[in-house]
C-alpha cells in the first residue's frame, strides 16, 4: 500500500467521507466519561474503551478517526471543581488521544483529525489572545503527532470558531471549522449563512455544522450557509455531523435547552432509516464530508456508509452482519417478521415510542444568555451549593 490519500486531495477528487459518531455520550452511557464536564481523560484512564469506539466506527465505515480531545482544553479540564488537568494535564490527554486514533485508523484507510472546540475562557470574556492561548496548547500535540487534519468544531459564537481557524492556518494543516448551530445563527445573533462566510474568509478550508440538532434542523442551517458561501463567490467544501436525535422544538441553544437534556434523550434517538434519508439529503446537496455528533452510534454510521455505498464505490465490513433494508430478516422464524425483509416496510415505517403519555415534542428552557454572562464564567472552584441554589431557583421561575 502508498501513502494515503490527504483530507483535500480525497475531497477535490469528489470522493465522499464518512465522518465517525459522537464519542463523550456513547461513553457517557458506557460508564467512562462524566456528564457535567464531559472531558476526555478516558483516553488515559480507559483507552481500551475509547479504542473499541474508535474500531466499531472504522468497521462501520468511518474515514476518519477523531481524536477525542473534545473539551480537552486545558482550561475546561479545571473548570468548575475538574480535576481532570491536575490529575493527567492536557497534554497527556491530547497525546493518547492523537495516538489511540492513529493506531486505529492505520488499521483501515482512515484519517486522523485533531479537534478543538469552544472554551470556558471564551464564554468567559477573556478575549481573543486568551481563547488562541488554549487552542495553542492543543494544537502543539497535534502537530508534534501529524494527524492529517484539524477540525475546529462545537462553536456557539462563529467569533471565536474564526479565532481557532485563524490560529490552525498557521500549521498548515488542511481546516474544517463546525459551527453548533441552527437555522437562527449564532448565539450573537449572526446568520447562519453570514456565519459561513466569515470562516471561509478566516480561510477554513471545509465548512459546516454539528451538534446541537439532529439532522433535519442542520440540514436546514446548511442550505443557508451554502447560500451564504454561493452569494459571496466562496467554493468551499462543505460538512455535516449532526446530533443522532430528533430536535423539531429545539430554538436558538439547541438540545441543551431540552428538559430531557442530557439523560432522558433516548425516546427522540434516530432510526437506522432516518439516517439513510439523511446521508441521501446530504449527498445530494453537495456536501461531501458526512458524519455525526452526540447520539451517534456506529449502526447510525453503518447507515450512512450504506445508503452512500455506489457513489462511495464499497460497502462498509460491518455490513458483513446486516442484511440492507432488513434483508436479513428472511432467516427469522417468525412469518410476521419474514415479511419485513423489504425495503418498502422500513422506508414508511412510523415508530412508536410505546410511551402513552409521551409528549411529541418539549418546552425548551431558552434562558438566553450567552458569553460574558456572569453564570458562564470559568472558574476552578467547584459549584458551590450557593450558586447551585440560585441558578435552581432562576430555573423554578421561569
Amino acid at each position: 500500500m502508498g501513502p494515503k490519500r490527504g483530507f483535500l486531495e480525497r475531497l477535490e477528487a469528489g470522493e465522499t467521507i464518512i465522518g465517525d459518531g459522537g464519542f463523550v455520550f456513547a461513553l457517557e452511557k458506557r460508564g467512562y466519561v462524566k456528564a457535567g464536564p464531559w472531558t476526555p481523560e478516558a483516553t488515559v484512564e480507559n483507552p481500551e474503551a475509547v479504542r473499541q469506539l474508535h474500531r466499531e466506527f472504522l468497521r462501520a465505515g468511518s474515514d476518519v478517526m477523531q481524536t477525542f480531545t473534545f473539551y480537552a482544553s486545558d482550561d475546561k479540564l479545571q473548570n468548575r471543581g475538574n480535576e481532570a488537568s491536575k490529575k493527567f494535564g492536557c497534554a497527556a490527554i491530547n497525546e493518547a488521544a492523537c495516538d489511540l486514533a492513529r493506531e486505529v485508523a492505520d488499521e483501515g484507510d482512515a484519517l486522523v483529525a485533531g479537534g478543538v472546540c469552544q472554551t470556558p475562557t471564551y464564554l468567559s470574556g477573556k478575549g481573543k489572545e486568551a481563547c488562541q492561548a488554549e487552542f495553542q496548547k492543543q494544537v502543539d500535540v497535534f502537530i508534534k503527532k501529524d494527524v492529517d487534519f484539524i477540525i475546529a468544531e462545537y462553536y456557539e459564537h462563529v467569533e471565536e470558531a474564526v479565532w481557532a481557524v485563524e490560529l490552525l492556518k498557521k500549521t498548515g494543516k488542511p481546516i474544517a471549522a463546525s459551527l453548533c448551530i441552527g437555522p437562527e445563527g449564532d448565539m450573537h445573533g449572526v446568520s447562519a449563512g453570514d456565519c459561513a462566510v466569515r470562516l471561509a474568509e478566516a480561510g477554513a478550508d471545509c465548512i459546516g455544522v454539528n451538534c446541537h440538532y439532529g439532522p433535519i434542523k442542520s440540514l436546514e442551517t446548511m442550505r443557508l450557509m451554502k447560500a451564504g458561501l454561493d452569494a459571496a463567490g466562496y467554493k468551499k467544501h462543505l460538512m455535516i455531523q449532526p446530533l443522532g436525535y430528533h430536535t423539531p422544538d429545539c430554538g436558538k441553544q439547541g438540545f441543551i435547552d431540552l428538559p430531557e437534556f442530557p439523560f432522558g434523550l433516548e425516546p427522540r434517538i434516530c432510526t437506522r432509516w432516518d439516517m439513510h434519508k439523511y446521508a441521501r439529503e446530504a449527498y445530494d446537496m453537495g456536501i461531501r464530508f458526512i458524519g455525526g455528533c452526540c447520539g451517534f452510534e456506529p449502526y447510525h454510521i453503518r447507515a450512512l456508509s450504506e445508503e452512500l455505498a455506489k457513489e462511495r464505490g464499497k460497502f462498509p465490513k460491518g455490513s458483513e452482519k446486516h442484511g440492507l433494508w432488513g434483508d436479513g430478516l428472511r432467516q427469522h422464524t417468525k412469518p410476521w417478521v419474514r415479511s419485513r425483509a423489504r425495503r418498502d416496510y422500513w422506508e414508511k415505517l412510523n415508530p412508536s415510542s410505546g410511551r402513552p403519555f409521551s409528549a411529541s415534542c418539549s418546552k425548551p428552557d431558552n434562558w438566553g444568555i450567552t458569553a460574558g454572562h456572569d453564570y458562564l464564567k470559568q472558574h476552578a472552584e467547584d459549584t458551590s451549593d450557593k450558586e447551585l441554589k440560585e441558578i435552581m431557583e432562576v430555573a423554578q421561575s421561569r
